[in-house]
């Protein structure tokens, strides 16, 4: 027989056993009762009243069957003599106590026959009602106080308690919330980072500084003040940060920069002030820093100025990194994603001395992330890392950590018991093309985004630059109504000119279809226009790939508004080079779209094969369109 346990019960060998109900809240409850007890005691102390009219209270008068009366305002309250009580109570039921006081209103008009009546027949006459007991209005006088001192005791216990848990004080604002991670309950080492192979190689050097610092002291090395992790989201900076506390045997603290601000001021600063404290009392130790743009902005900048809180925190962040006072063994390592937002103070040697780049991950690199995140997923037979890692060029540590668990939920959708390479298909091209929606297309606006999808893919096809193409698609996806997908055939650092240029004539291919087939324009290249446009404008004023303007490098897309750095600095380029590039991108743009109109028209028979096949199958991959196109051309051959 076994006995189940309630969610109250507590079980003899708990560590943490559940607390008694603390004395504020029996006081609480005391002062309740005393209200309640007053409320009652003074409901019961009133006799029950008859509601007379007027003219029935003169007629009891003049009947001598009133004994006294209380005048207050309007409101006339009075005892009956006992003929009265006897008369006014003969028409209520047996159960019922009769009524020995009554109670009526005087009309708004003075009745001056009123008083010489109540004389006349010996009437008392009060001009106030009878109070309560002296100990009941005592109680009344005082409960209000008692209920509110009842409630400072209870917040004052609940924060007493929640300091004695380690969750601060009521008025602890001036408390680090860094958490401190230990070794032992870590379950990220850097055996679970992959792809970012120089990043381990430092951080590792500074876990051996702080296991054996005499190693390095011995020859006139001094451990860096600060680390500085940089690269884009999903990165793997955080995840890095993890693996630090899993490996290091010092303690280590966490925290967001976010965490430092409130609405208070000074709050920042002082918080700072106490984890750098707590960090020396247990050094060597090492604090992360999470987001640390959140309050490294640099000073004084910005559309509305600067923000005194964030600046007193990073004012205090400086100080305690490298300030007056030496601070040895506390290393600082912080991550972020926008370091061109970053104070200089902050950036400079004594701060933060080193600063990691994490970038995204190359194709082997990719491979050993992915044979990181399917170490507990059981995988088919068909599954090749290495043709995944080829087909995710652009995609992060994350991306390739979420890519592995929608492989894995779209097995489990299928009822599989292992994700073999269909699944990681079809979850690439969820992440990449996005979700399956429905859309109710006419037969026209069907055909029309076939056409506008193989203008794309007839581009990507024939030039000789482009990226290969993956998929075709017309079943909507996302925001878009079809998609051409090209994959790169290796990782690009760099970009010519010449891959650039076919690049655009792939986005201008939509439109040139439609502009071929319907001899006008729709709405849906939208977005290729912007692409290319933005694209332009880089080649024309950042990277100077044009003969009319020369080889010039304008800060042309560059700005940021929100920090204010060109906000005050005058433009380095005239109103007359503006219009000179505006001029550009539009005569490259006419160019382009020239070239990609008169390759259509000379492949004319390609896009209409290609638009039916499409049109009857709706999703065609890289194999199935080479096959139609060179069909296509035997028979123009022929």
């Amino acid at each position: 027989m076994t006995s189940q346990q309630g969610p109250d019960q507590q079980k003899p060998g708990d560590s943490n056993p559940q607390p008694a109900i603390p004395n504020q809240f029996a006081f609480l409850w005391l002062s309740a009762a005393i209200f309640l007890m007053v409320l009652w005691m003074q409901d019961s102390n009133q006799p029950r009243q008859q509601d007379l009219a007027y003219s029935e209270f003169k007629t009891a008068v003049a009947q001598n069957q009133v004994s006294e009366v209380t005048l207050k305002s309007e409101d006339i309250i009075g005892k009956f003599t006992d003929s009265g009580t006897a008369a006014f109570s003969s028409d209520q039921t047996s159960n019922q106590k009769p009524a020995t006081t009554f109670h009526t209103i005087r009309p708004p008009m003075d009745d001056p026959e009123l008083l010489p009546l109540l004389e006349k027949n010996s009437v008392t006459i009060r001009a106030t009602p009878s109070g309560l007991p002296w100990w009941q209005e005592l109680i009344r006088g005082f409960l209000p106080w008692i209920l509110l001192l009842a409630l400072m005791f209870w917040f004052w216990g609940a924060a007493q308690r929640r300091m004695s848990q380690g969750g601060g004080g009521l008025f602890d604002y001036a408390k680090s919330k860094a958490r401190r991670a230990r070794k032992e309950t870590s379950h990220t080492t850097l055996d679970n980072v992959a792809g970012i192979e120089s990043a381990k190689r430092e951080i590792t050097e500074i876990i051996d500084f702080l296991k054996t610092p005499e190693r390095f002291r011995r020859l006139g090395a001094v451990m860096p003040k600060g680390v500085l992790l940089v690269g884009p989201p999903g990165t793997g900076k955080t995840l890095l940060a993890r693996a630090i506390a899993g490996e290091a045997d010092v303690p280590f603290f966490s925290i967001s920069a976010s965490e430092f601000i409130e609405m208070f001021v000074g709050v920042g600063a002082a918080r700072v002030r106490d984890m750098f404290q707590t960090a020396r009392k247990e050094a060597p130790a090492l604090i992360f820093i999470d987001e640390l743009d959140a309050v490294g902005r640099s000073r004084g900048t910005g559309l509305g100025g600067g923000h005194d809180e964030r600046e007193q925190t990073l004012n205090q962040i400086l100080t305690e990194m490298d300030g007056f006072e030496e601070h040895e063994n506390v290393l600082v390592l912080a991550a972020t994603n926008r370091p061109d937002v970053l104070d200089s103070a902050l950036l400079r040697p004594g701060r933060f001395d080193r600063t990691i780049t994490l970038d995204r991950p190359h194709k082997d690199a990719r491979e050993a992330i992915l044979a990181v995140h399917v170490r507990n997923t059981p995988l088919a037979d068909d599954v090749n890392l290495g043709q995944i890692a080829a087909r995710t060029i652009g995609f992060s540590g994350a991306d390739l950590k979420n890519l592995v668990n929608e492989a894995a939920l779209t097995a489990v959708r299928e009822n599989k018991d292992k994700v073999d390479a269909r699944c990681f298909d079809e979850a690439r091209d969820r992440l990449i093309l996005g979700e399956e929606r429905d859309a109710k297309l006419t037969p026209e606006e069907k055909e029309a985004v076939a056409y506008h999808e193989c203008g794309h893919a007839i581009m990507a096809y024939f030039m000789p630059k482009a990226d290969p193409l993956t998929k075709i698609t017309i079943i909507p996806h996302g925001m878009a109504m079809g998609v051409t997908e090209q994959t790169p055939k290796e990782d690009r650092y760099t970009f010519t000119e010449s891959y650039l240029k076919d690049r655009i004539k792939v986005m201008l291919g939509g439109r040139s279809a439609e502009k071929i087939v319907y001899g006008e324009v729709s709405t849906g290249a939208q977005n290729d226009l912007k692409e290319a446009t933005k694209l332009l404008r880089k080649m024309i004023g950042q990277w100077g790939m044009s003969e009319k303007l020369g080889p010039l490098g304008l800060s042309v897309g560059e700005e940021h508004v929100f920090l204010g750095r060109e906000m005050g600095a005058p433009r380095e380029f005239s109103e007359k080079m503006a219009e000179l590039i505006d001029g550009e991108i539009q005569s490259q743009l006419l160019e382009l779209e020239k070239a990609t109109v008169d390759f259509l028209n000379e492949h004319r028979n390609h896009l209409d094969a290609l638009a039916k096949r499409v049109l009857k199958q709706e999703t065609m991959s890289a194999e199935e369109i080479d096959e139609i196109l060179r069909k296509e051309d035997a028979r123009a051959i022929a």
